[in-house]
């Protein structure tokens, strides 16, 4: 097995990438040259103006991967920026759909139901475009921008070789942290690059019981902090998303042995920051989450009691919210004190029962990029 189909030989959807499917002018791009060249003996099928490839399934739509230039705006502002919560001012930007990976309650499932098709847009240099305008505008703000609210950040990095890109593009400006979220081990793409303090590359981690029964396909807990350790090696900080946290039987012995696996891999000076988040659904990925094939393991997100929250979501009701946040946080503040921790997509409420404190949204965001110069 070669360095490129490593992200994607295990894992409910079965198997590499099975074919890719290039749109017309889009094969000389960057990207398609490289998936091209780490994808031998793949099939490649070209599209004629306006062709889409063959109609799947979400989860067949894992198995093969789409070449295509992206219409419209690549940057965006986080969804988490809800009325009512407390945001981190985080933007997103877009230049993959969909993921490899299957966990059990990711919302991609149903945000992407009508759309399923991997997919990884080509014309990058447009987006790019996009954020130095956007920098150039406010040279005294600093930009958090990640890339993993539409897929993992990493998944694809072995075929497409696109934070080889980025990387160094966020070098050059010093008003922006770019964030690289994953739950794969796939850094090698990373480690000769100099980032200058500007590249965070983030984990989502929980327990090795919760990755086995919800997050199927990917890098198992143990690999993807020996990632984590072989990227703070190279010069990079990096971060962790607790989220979401899920209850379960022994669920504080499992967070605190998570808490514990991660700073015995990575020093708490590496780090820039923690998220810490609860699971939360919409009815209709409830739904989705329910009718998942009996053939996987019962996940340990169908046994969470959520009831309906302002924002219209179903949540982890706030009682346990609080109790599961509060033990977090008091063992990540008894290893590192210094690092920032944020809690996503809360309000101002829980932020005061566990923080003791309602940080307006400018507040929390100079903290978090703050973390990443520390």
């Amino acid at each position: 097995m070669t360095a490129a189909q490593r992200g994607f030989e295990s894992g409910p959807v079965g198997g590499r990438i099975s074919a890719v499917y290039i749109e017309d002018g889009a094969a000389d791009s960057a990207i398609a040259r490289r998936v091209m060249d780490r994808l031998p003996g793949v099939p490649v099928h070209h599209l004629g103006a306006g062709a889409q490839p063959p109609t799947v399934s979400f989860s067949e739509g894992k198995r093969s991967l789409h070449l295509k230039k992206r219409r419209g705006g690549f940057l965006e502002h986080c969804p988490a920026g809800t009325t009512g919560l407390v945001c981190c001012n985080y933007l997103v930007v877009n230049f993959a759909s969909n993921c490899p990976f299957d966990c059990s309650y990711c919302f991609l499932q149903d945000y992407l139901a009508t759309n399923p098709q991997l997919t990884a847009f080509t014309n990058v240099e447009d987006g790019l475009a996009e954020i130095g305008r956007a920098l150039a505008r406010h040279p005294t703000r600093q930009f958090r921008i990640g890339t993993g609210e539409l897929a993992d950040s990493l998944a694809l990095d072995p075929v497409t070789g696109l934070s080889r890109i980025l990387v160094p593009f966020f070098a050059e400006h010093d008003n922006a942290v770019l964030e690289l979220k994953t739950k794969s081990d796939c850094v090698d793409e990373l480690l000769d690059l100099e980032p200058r303090g500007r590249t965070v590359v983030s984990w989502s981690v929980s327990p090795r019981c919760v990755v086995r029964g919800d997050e199927h396909g990917t890098a198992s807990l143990g690999a993807r902090l020996d990632a984590a350790a072989r990227v703070a090696r190279a010069g990079y900080r990096v971060g962790f998303h607790l989220d979401p946290l899920i209850e379960h039987q022994g669920w504080e012995d499992s967070y605190n042995g998570l808490i514990d696996e991660i700073f015995a891999a990575v020093r708490p000076e590496s780090i820039a920051w923690f998220s810490v988040g609860s699971l939360r659904m919409t009815r209709a990925l409830q739904r989705k989450v329910r009718a998942r094939p009996a053939t996987l393991p019962a996940p340990f997100a169908l046994g969470a009691e959520l009831v309906a929250a302002d924002d219209g979501k179903m949540r982890v009701w706030r009682g346990l919210r609080v109790r599961m946040y509060n033990f977090v946080m008091q063992r990540l503040a008894q290893q590192a004190a210094e690092v920032p921790v944020y809690l996503c997509m809360e309000g101002s409420g829980v932020w005061q029962n566990t923080v003791g404190e309602a940080p307006s949204d400018r507040e929390v965001a100079l903290r978090v990029v703050a973390g990443a110069a520390r």
